[in-house]
């Protein structure tokens, strides 16, 4: 979502876009929704290779985005090379060795933390060699700052519309957790709400449903099926479930970034109950625009609270939408691009 708003955004300013799957793969529904936000797709089989396509093209672009450090490591040489003109931008979309080394903290493993110590050196050098990099939290750019003083990092958070909040507290029920079961901080998430925190909120709410959302292979469910948990696995549009739960939950425990199954509930006025870990770097204020706990006791505590309180859901709710407003529209993120983009004039049609 992030990404496709982007281009529309790139689009919107003058500029042709061209998207290059990593893979050179690319099937009908992919290239018909990139389509749609002014994305022409490069790809198999009209594309057979990409340094051939750089060799032979690459003189005309004036700027490059090369998203994620495992995509930009391998490319960034043949854009340097055939792409001379190009601003490189280097997406981190997060900075996946901060999230690496917190998962290998969780665990304590030592060939993870290996793993970790091995992106950082990547992440740090293409910010070193890239002309701009963009991440998504304050947080992050703070740890790039520090660590990369000489470095171009501009925040390029969350893209999100804030939609018409028309259905109040007393017309909601249940709560809904979002996320993919192949994002590892999303798994551990989700085991710790079903069988800790969740057995504590129906304790004191035996009639509210837990709502799961997202990719969630037949393998794990088995172990997540008990009272109160509903599994919906993947849905093609979030928009009815989030105009009828009550709450949305964020129980991550590491991670980086910043979450968009926070900014997705709050853009929609459903309030958040959330770890430390998921509203870092996001300007969220505990009892103003988020519930933050980061025991399963505390969790659990934090849900039965603002799922009985109309004022404080009310509060919550409109402190969120006011979050998103101000720091993941699209006038923010139309701000810092028109930055890079602006002083750079399209070529000609």
């Amino acid at each position: 979502m992030r990404l496709c708003h982007i281009i529309q955004l790139i689009r919107q300013m003058g500029w042709h876009v061209d998207f290059l799957p990593d893979s050179l793969h690319a099937d009908a529904e992919s290239i018909a929704i990139l389509e749609a936000f002014g994305a022409r797709t490069l790809c198999r089989p009209l594309l057979s290779s990409l340094p051939n396509f750089l060799h032979q093209h690459g003189s005309a672009y004036q700027g490059v985005m090369l998203c994620r450090h495992y995509v930009a490591w391998p490319h960034l040489p043949l854009i340097r090379r055939y792409a001379p003109a190009a601003r490189v931008l280097f997406d981190t979309v997060d900075l996946h060795h901060v999230r690496e080394m917190r998962a290998a903290r969780q665990s304590g493993s030592a060939w993870r933390m290996r793993q970790a110590c091995r992106s950082r050196r990547r992440e740090l050098r293409l910010v070193q060699r890239c002309d701009t990099t963009f991440v998504v939290s304050s947080a992050e750019r703070q740890w790039l700052e520090q660590s990369v003083p000489e470095a171009d990092v501009r925040l390029l958070s969350n893209i999100h519309h804030v939609h018409p909040n028309d259905v109040d507290f007393e017309d909601r029920q249940d709560l809904i957790f979002v996320g993919g079961w192949a994002h590892p901080p999303n798994r551990d998430a989700i085991h710790w709400l079903a069988k800790e925190i969740m057995p504590l909120i129906r304790r004191r709410l035996p009639e509210v449903t837990l709502h799961l959302v997202g990719d969630l292979p037949e393998a794990a469910r088995g172990s997540l099926r008990q009272p109160g948990v509903h599994i919906h696995g993947r849905i093609p549009d979030l928009d009815p479930m989030l105009r009828t739960c009550r709450l949305a939950l964020a129980p991550l425990r590491y991670g980086a970034g910043v979450k968009g199954k926070i900014n997705m509930a709050m853009s929609h006025g459903v309030p958040v109950v959330a770890t430390p870990m998921a509203t870092e770097g996001m300007f969220l204020t505990d009892g103003q625009n988020v519930l933050v706990a980061d025991t399963a006791a505390d969790f659990a505590e934090a849900v039965v609270r603002a799922y009985g309180d109309p004022a404080l859901w009310r509060t919550l709710s409109i402190g969120g939408i006011e979050n998103v407003r101000r720091h993941f529209s699209f006038d923010a993120a139309r701000d810092c691009l028109g930055s890079i983009f602006g002083a750079m004039p399209p070529l000609p049609k």
